[in-house]
């Protein structure tokens, strides 16, 4: 058999299980997973290597509707998922109907690409409803094979999996063998920091969060880091630091533990927060951020 390689990317609205899909079918956690919208920032690939094929992964922020310029070039990164796909994914649940943005639905509709439509979290469904829902979507999208899925359960990921194989070209890897993802490991110490700040807090606090690590120094017996994190109000800092500092320590101490077991050595972790009044509408600060 001779080797495949190709690119799948990954859209649909916030929530309906986009990175817990593709955690899944590479088997290791990349993207952060958490209840809230926009959970999801950077256009993330995770990298499925087998000796006779490659699949790139790409999971894309939710759509939405962008109301700041970070969320304008959040849904940058989702249009920008017809530009490289060899295979698109798009993600829904049981009673959905369509994404939030018309425009690109309307490019879903029309698209030349394979279409895999792939209906998650049918576990809180019955037969009936997925059965009448599987028919609906089918006359929606009559160009898309449609597959009832549980990510979080793992049914049917060997048909994803299957399906794909169809329809990606031969090719050798894109990447070397041993690739999981393309980001950095600085990158996933900021999103599993900024994923401790989403568990715990609510209303706008965690969509006036950015992290990025500032210092990166690896010792023989332990990796030292200091994250900055970045809120939009004075006032915001105080709600995450917390009576006696104790918020902005569980922050730290959870994360800290996750980011030890992922770089499996010691880590001390310092969390300062500074405040930086506009930085979801400023193009320097977000390409700072590696949003372009």
């Amino acid at each position: 058999m001779n080797h495949k390689s190709g690119f799948v990317n990954i859209i649909g609205n916030p929530n309906v299980g986009k990175s817990t899909l593709m955690n899944a079918l590479i088997g290791q956690k990349l993207s952060i997973i958490t209840s809230k919208a926009q959970t999801t920032r950077h256009r993330i690939m995770g990298i499925l290597n087998d000796d006779n094929y490659q699949i790139v992964f790409s999971d894309t922020p939710g759509v939405i509707k962008p109301a700041y310029k970070l969320q304008e070039n959040m849904m940058n990164f989702v249009h920008s998922a017809f530009q490289d796909a060899d295979v698109l994914i798009y993600m829904v649940e049981i009673g959905e109907k369509g994404l939030k943005d018309e425009k690109l639905y309307e490019r879903i509709k029309k698209t030349s690409l394979p279409l895999l439509l792939l209906i998650n979290k049918i576990d809180l469904s019955t037969q009936d409803e997925i059965a009448d829902y599987i028919d609906s979507w089918k006359q929606e999208l009559p160009n898309a094979s449609v597959l009832p899925i549980s990510a979080l359960n793992g049914f049917n990921l060997e048909q994803i999996k299957e399906h794909i194989l169809e329809n990606i070209p031969e090719s050798p890897p894109y990447y070397d063998k041993d690739t999981i993802t393309d980001k950095s490991e600085r990158f996933f110490i900021e999103e599993i920091i900024r994923e401790k700040i989403l568990k715990h807090y609510k209303k706008e606090i965690p969509y006036s969060v950015e992290v990025e690590v500032e210092e990166f120094f690896e010792e023989e017996e332990i990796i030292k880091i200091r994250a900055i994190i970045y809120v939009l109000r004075e006032s915001q800092k105080g709600i995450l630091i917390g009576h006696k500092g104790l918020g902005l320590k569980r922050i730290g101490t959870e994360a800290r533990r996750d980011i030890e077991v992922m770089l499996d050595k010691k880590v001390y972790l310092e969390t300062p927060i500074k405040v930086n009044k506009n930085w979801r509408n400023d193009n320097k600060q977000l390409k700072k951020f590696g949003y372009e």
